[in-house]
């Protein structure tokens, strides 16, 4: 048994900043990948960050220079850290573990329930 639970979300302001966190539980032998997804009302689901256990990066244009994301693969936890948060970053955000190699032997991918993210004046 494999889950992910996010924490981080809430409202803020335009310019603002949260950091939004990870942690998948469960007995969980690797995961070659981490990241965030986002889903906005009438959109499709998109990516927007994912970092592997080495270390290697990747960003949705939307988020590069402004979004950071970091992984502690002893904790199996990964963050994202937003900054300068425009109105078009609200949406739901889903965390995904990729590629985890589980106690049973199974190897699959997971989602989180999702937080959400609004950024409002």
């Amino acid at each position: 048994q494999v889950q992910l639970v996010e924490s981080g979300g809430g409202l803020v302001q335009p310019g603002g900043s949260l950091r939004l966190s990870c942690a998948a539980s469960g007995r969980i032998f690797s995961i070659y990948a981490m990241g965030w997804y986002r889903q906005a009302p009438g959109k499709q689901r998109e990516l927007v960050a994912t970092i592997t256990s080495s270390g290697r990066t990747n960003y949705a244009d939307s988020v590069k220079g402004r979004f950071t994301i970091s992984r502690d693969n002893a904790k199996n936890t990964v963050y994202l850290q937003m900054n300068s948060l425009k109105p078009e970053d609200t949406a739901v955000y889903y965390c995904n573990a990729e590629g985890v190699v589980a106690g049973d032997g199974s190897f699959d991918d997971y989602w989180g329930q999702g937080t959400q993210v609004t950024v409002s004046s």
